[in-house]
């Protein structure tokens, strides 16, 4: 385990850490273990890259002792049955559970491991074809419920199925979808009634739960489950992580280059603090220097961080709010988010002055635009100040402006 006291650090590579990769969090760490102890069953809240999943990770190798783990990826699953297939095959890894949630499926699986498992998720999918995923769903949490040890659930992108059971690929809400959206959050939240105390559920994701379900009217399917919010970093512990980065690698910061670093990102998101590292030690060894001062910094944060070599990453934003908000809504969502980026506020008048571009059949423009900025505040993307709404982090404000202030003129000189 690695916190802040520790110098060095090894850089983290892929979408989570654990071990002698995971910084700090130790006092949500232990937050978390209490809540799990006491039986909550948790809904893990934060913007995106704050390092949900590696603190879902480290937990579970940490309580691996005293609670059977089981960790579960809804990201490529898009229907209550890849959901209950999904679950199923998140047994494996315990043999004693994966025994008897094979048993469910005996019918179509035992030609399938007998040629080998590649194809064991069609088929688990193939196997729930004919609507019975949510008594193979209640069989699944009973065989969990019975197990040795109590169960920690951990469910990771549980949002990004939800969203496109209600949504579908062309991002409508539709009755029909509705329904089985409701019937599948129903179904969860019956199961974390029944087996309360046995089995503990977390939930968490890439995208806010609650903007999703509140757009369809399901927002209360999700009030047993207690909030757990996960903040930034606080600069002392960012500086902190960037010290011990510098540390393992043999690279040194000149006249509190570290600190610049944190004062340029404005918000410390995990991810972006060691990407940034990432960027600043790949620059030192091309240019072949030992030490990194603040202007050196500075060019990396431009030439890197904010060019192309960095769109891959931060382009992901802007993916996963159109799965939120779907393509029309997304449009008048660009414009208010871009005229943030490039003004340096989105202001009231702003605000009013787009009612006369965006028109929507259903709906009244200044209701979507109500909740576009509760979407964009409650992921962090945006948050009120005195002059209107700004960006949180400076790197997703100037990454934004670069990438669209070209062909953008500000709300409030359109027309002049």
């Amino acid at each position: 385990m690695v916190t802040r006291k520790q110098v060095k650090l090894k850089q983290a590579h892929g979408n989570w850490v654990t071990g002698d990769r995971f910084w700090d969090r130790e006092e949500e760490i232990d937050l978390f273990r209490r809540k799990t102890r006491e039986g909550a069953h948790l809904l893990l809240v934060a913007q995106r890259r704050m390092g949900k999943t590696s603190l879902m990770k480290e937990i579970a190798r940490r309580l691996s002792d005293e609670f059977e783990c089981v960790f579960v990826d809804f990201q490529n699953a898009t229907t209550p049955q890849d959901a209950i297939a999904e679950l199923s095959l998140a047994l494996r890894p315990h043999k004693s559970l994966w025994l008897r949630g094979r048993e469910l499926f005996a019918n179509v699986l035992d030609r399938v491991e007998k040629i080998g498992s590649e194809d064991l998720g069609i088929t688990l999918r193939a196997g729930l074809a004919g609507g019975n995923w949510a008594s193979k769903g209640d069989e699944l949490f009973a065989i969990l419920a019975e197990a040795e040890k109590p169960v920690l659930l951990l469910m990771d992108e549980v949002p990004i199925l939800v969203n496109r059971i209600i949504k579908g690929e062309e991002y409508i809400i539709t009755p029909e979808r509705r329904r089985i959206a409701s019937e599948f959050m129903s179904w969860l939240r019956k199961n974390s009634q029944r087996h309360q105390g046995k089995a503990r559920i977390v939930i968490s994701g890439s995208i806010g739960f609650e903007p999703v379900l509140r757009q369809a009217n399901l927002s209360g399917t999700i009030n047993n489950f207690v909030p757990f919010e996960l903040k930034p970093w606080s600069d002392d512990t960012a500086i902190g992580c960037l010290r011990a980065l510098a540390q393992q690698y043999g690279l040194k910061y000149r006249d509190g280059a570290e600190s610049e670093m944190v004062r340029l990102l404005g918000c410390c998101i995990p991810h972006h603090v060691q990407m940034f590292f990432d960027h600043a030690q790949t620059y030192r060894v091309r240019n072949k220097l030992t030490e990194l001062g603040p202007q050196e910094v500075a060019e990396v944060y431009q030439t890197e961080m904010l060019s192309t070599r960095g769109h891959a990453e931060l382009t992901h934003y802007e993916e996963r709010l159109k799965l939120v908000l779907g393509i029309a809504k997304m449009a008048l969502a660009l414009d208010m988010i871009t005229e943030a980026a490039v003004s340096g506020h989105l202001t009231k008048g702003a605000i009013m002055r787009l009612q006369q571009d965006y028109d929507f059949d259903k709906e009244p423009t200044a209701d979507v635009q109500k909740e576009i900025l509760w979407i964009l505040e409650h992921d962090g993307y945006l948050t009120q100040a005195p002059e209107g709404y700004v960006f949180v982090s400076n790197l997703l404000r100037d990454w934004w402006r670069n990438r669209y202030q070209m062909f953008f003129t500000p709300v409030l000189k359109r027309g002049e």
